[in-house]
């Protein structure tokens, strides 16, 4: 899979990507992230990027023409499954949408900064367009880090253990179920005795009971209605 950010702050994204379960995604050449200077396409001897909206108002616009050059010399080398712009106003980011995108082999993801993109860009060049929650942030790097670590890690072969994922909180509506280590009993702090009895289909009926214990506690929300 191929990765191509369009940021302003290429900077902000030089570590999240070269460390733990990323970096090794692209050592194994799964996962390529590409950052792409928007800058790179500006207008004039500053390379302008943004200006002054029409009508009025507090705030700039990130340009229509340096965005359109960017997606289109990006769109030159190759076919993208998806242009995605990280927006607050986009559809809620959640572990179906990561899944669907686990399985593109080309996506770009667009940044925004300011009071937000032209948009003739969101309604001519833009397939999809993706908020990480009800905030707002200075840009849509931390956004962008994020959808790519969701994804990423679904890449069949990124992680040690190939059925790591699929047991991850969301996969199955449900929150994940408690999780206990070594040593077993802890100044009288115990762990659940099923979880030392080697009886595998007790001990994976139990993990789902209180998945749905937990999540009927926590995200009750995620359970369908009765």
């Amino acid at each position: 899979m191929r990765i191509d950010i369009i940021t302003v702050l290429p900077e902000l994204l030089d570590s999240p990507f070269q460390h733990s379960i990323m970096k090794r995604a692209a050592d194994k050449g799964l996962l390529e992230v590409n950052l792409v200077q928007l800058r790179d396409y500006g207008l004039g001897q500053h390379k302008q990027v943004d200006d002054y909206q029409f009508g009025g108002g507090a705030g700039m616009v990130m340009m229509v023409e340096p965005i359109f050059n960017c997606i289109n010399a990006l769109k030159a080398q190759r076919i993208y499954d998806e242009v995605i712009y990280l927006t607050p106003d986009g559809e809620r980011f959640n572990q179906k949408i990561a899944n669907q995108l686990s399985l593109k082999g080309n996506i770009i993801l667009l940044c925004g900064h300011y009071k937000g993109v032209d948009e003739r860009i969101r309604e001519h060049l833009i397939t999809r367009e993706i908020s990480i929650g009800d905030y707002v942030l200075s840009g849509g790097e931390l956004a962008a880090a994020i959808l790519v670590d969701a994804i990423g890690r679904l890449i069949p072969g990124v992680l040690g253990d190939e059925t790591s994922a699929l047991f991850d909180s969301f996969q199955d509506d449900l929150l994940a179920p408690p999780v206990y280590t070594r040593p077993a009993n802890f100044q009288g702090w115990e762990i659940p005795e099923i979880l030392l009895s080697g009886h595998t289909a007790k001990i994976e009926e139990w993990r789902h009971d209180e998945a749905l214990k937990k999540t009927k506690s926590r995200r009750p929300d995620l359970l369908p209605e009765n």
